[in-house]
């Protein structure tokens, strides 16, 4: 039948002994399509540290794969044009030395871009960096703009290679040659599929260069500017695809840590061919694409201003998105989580923008002459069309699922100024929020995102109030569902605990303790307390430093209402000023759990100090204190003798 994929994999110095680069082998050697349907062509960049051979001795062994040794240029982009050169597959699929290809990806990815007729096809992605909307769901056929499709900018893509040839799309040797590449056939493609179903490739985090030249990147965006003039008419499309490239290729790398690592003399020599770049090729009708503080830089790069632009740069550092859990409830067996974004500065506190005439106008945070004409600071619409997006992302895969979010935006009297905030429920229905199909068993983390006047994304992080921990059997598959605390105090949802034991230890950081006589209780929510009460359980406590002492007590659980109220599990534990066996003493103490034989350590610390009175700490907060504080707690008045 012949081939009908080819994978070219570039490769440099992977190491001698690479776990990342044997496993990506593997992946390519190990498709569910059948050996004689695909090739893998692996394009070494002149390896000096034995990668070459090993690759020879990975192709002596397999018939389907080739190695071309290649001499050292520096980057991916000429091994990826030899091997285009020589590729066999009806489609080629592009990937580094360290992601790794699912086991059915080709075969997944080949028979949508045959039945959607595809000349691109962009595969599920999984790995660091934003949340990617363009995988909300499959479909044939995909628009650049509407799905969000130049946020994929890498080559990992299914390429069909006629249409390759046909339109002389080829890596430029130049720095954006990835991007360069895959916005020529975004253009010139007549179909885009998106296969969002399943995971296709595990993308490692591309390494940055800091000593970019700035004339090289400034021309390597010129390039990818004379694309999309070349296969777009004037219009909005044009406008909208070069504003995105001006803000992430270009504006974006006017601040941040990349920006700074850069030197004074190079920071002065991108912002200057920056600043020609736009007054040449990026008109100032395309600012109104952009969110209000990049504008800013804009205007402040057209002008020339760069003092005043590294000012607003370094003001608006730590600007970034709040995220207030309002409420955790279950409706059924769907988590509904109710919401509060806003975007506040590096202190906390909100931003606040200027009303006047019934319209709002975005403030920087530094005050600069003649920043922004006022059409430019209206934020008015952006603000109206603010919306929040909440997604679960799997702790273990990276994989990302959006959720069904209701939000309003609303506006406050604040001082002086107004301030803008989203409000919403997002729900989370375990059995169908994997695009239609249950989620995985472990955790999954909770994020959220805003898009309006100043995209931002963040954790939703721990509530002064207290939260709903009750866990809940979800139907379909029936199993049991936890939302809980991840140890950074960031709100997570842990699907089917790996037993008993677990479900407690995810929410044991809301432990607290109550003192009778010589005795402590320590009271802990249990998530869910099956009908027949579950397993015996026992908490065991090991002293922190000192003598490492232990000691083991029964504990009490008692059951709660499923979904509304959690159960609760009581332990009594002895408490003596001076210690010895069978008693809690002076010190950090760690505990855990026991059920059956096995034990799972808790996320806290049980502190007793001098005086017999004992507290619950963060699990980080296990050293037991020093000679000199034990000292100095015998003092009256030491804070420690509470």
């Amino acid at each position: 039948m012949g081939v009908k994929v080819s994978v070219v994999v570039s490769t440099c110095d992977a190491g001698p002994a690479s776990n990342a680069m044997d496993a990506c082998v593997r992946s390519v050697l190990e498709q569910s399509l059948p050996a004689d349907r695909y090739e893998v062509i692996f394009a070494d960049d002149g390896s000096s540290d034995g990668t070459r051979e090993r690759l020879d001795a990975v192709a002596a062994t397999c018939e389907n794969v080739r190695v071309l040794h290649l001499d050292h240029s520096g980057g991916p982009a000429r091994g990826r044009n030899v091997a285009l050169s020589l590729v066999r597959g009806d489609y080629v699929y592009f990937m580094n030395q360290h992601d790794r290809l699912e086991h059915s990806a080709l075969q997944n990815m080949y028979g949508m871009a045959v039945r959607a007729g595809a000349d691109v096809l962009v595969g599920r992605l999984v790995g660091e960096g934003t949340p990617l909307s363009a995988f909300t769901g499959s479909r044939e056929r995909a628009d650049v703009i509407r799905d969000r499709l130049l946020a994929l900018p890498t080559a990992h893509k299914l390429f069909r290679v006629g249409f390759l040839a046909e339109n002389q799309i080829r890596f430029p040797d130049r720095p954006l040659a990835e991007e360069a590449f895959v916005t020529h056939a975004y253009l010139a493609a007549a179909v885009i599929s998106i296969h969002a179903g399943q995971i296709c490739c595990r993308v490692a985090a591309p390494r940055e260069d800091p000593r970019e030249d700035p004339a090289a990147l400034v021309g390597g965006l010129r390039t990818i500017l004379d694309i999309v003039e070349a296969y777009t008419p004037p219009g909005q499309r044009r406008d909208r695809i070069q504003a995105h490239w001006f803000r992430v290729l270009g504006l974006r790398r006017l601040g941040g840590a990349r920006f700074e690592a850069m030197g004074e003399n190079r920071r002065a020599a991108l912002f200057t061919r920056l600043r020609d770049l736009a007054a040449e090729r990026l008109p100032a009708r395309l600012d109104a694409y952009l969110p209000v503080h990049l504008r800013a830089r804009a205007a402040l790069l057209r002008a020339g201003r760069q003092e005043e632009l590294a000012r607003l740069v370094a003001a608006s550092r730590g600007t970034r998105l709040y995220a207030e859990l309002q409420e955790v409830h279950w409706d059924q067996s769907v988590l509904t989580m109710d919401l509060a974004v806003e975007i506040v500065d590096a202190g906390g506190t909100p931003l606040r923008f200027h009303a006047e005439n019934g319209r709002l106008h975005w403030r920087p945070p530094v005050p600069i002459e003649g920043l922004l004409a006022p059409e430019m600071a209206d934020v008015t619409e952006a603000a109206r069309r603010a919306r929040m997006e909440v997604y679960v992302r799997d702790a273990e895969s990276g994989v990302v699922y959006f959720l069904p979010v209701t939000s309003t935006v609303q506006h406050a009297r604040d001082g002086d100024g107004v301030r803008v905030w989203a409000a919403g429920q997002a729900r989370l229905d375990i059995g169908s929020a994997a695009l239609g199909r249950p989620l995985r068993p472990g955790l999954w983390e909770v994020h959220v995102r805003m898009r309006g006047v100043h995209p931002a994304r963040t954790r939703v992080a721990r509530a002064e109030a207290p939260m709903n921990c009750a866990g809940v059997l979800a139907d379909y598959p029936r199993r049991l569902v936890v939302p809980c605390w991840s140890g950074r105090g960031e709100l997570s949802v842990c699907i089917e605990p790996r037993s008993f034991s677990e479900s407690i230890a995810l929410v044991s950081p809301r432990a607290s303790v109550t003192h009778s006589d010589d005795d402590v209780y320590v009271v802990m929510p249990v998530p869910y307390v099956p009908p027949s009460g579950g397993p015996a359980v026992e908490l065991v406590l090991r002293q922190l430093g000192g003598r490492g002492r232990g000691m083991t007590v029964p504990a009490l659980v008692e059951p709660g209402v499923p979904g509304r109220v959690p159960g609760q599990l009581v332990a009594k534990v002895p408490v003596r000023r001076l210690g010895g066996e069978g008693c809690l003493g002076p010190g950090a103490w760690r505990p855990g759990l026991r059920t059956e034989g096995k034990d799972v350590d808790l996320r806290f610390t049980l502190e007793v100090g001098l005086r017999g009175h004992v507290r619950v700490r963060p699990a980080d907060a296990r050293s037991t204190p020093s000679l000199l504080r034990r000292i100095a707690a015998r003092i009256p008045g030491y804070a420690a003798l509470s």
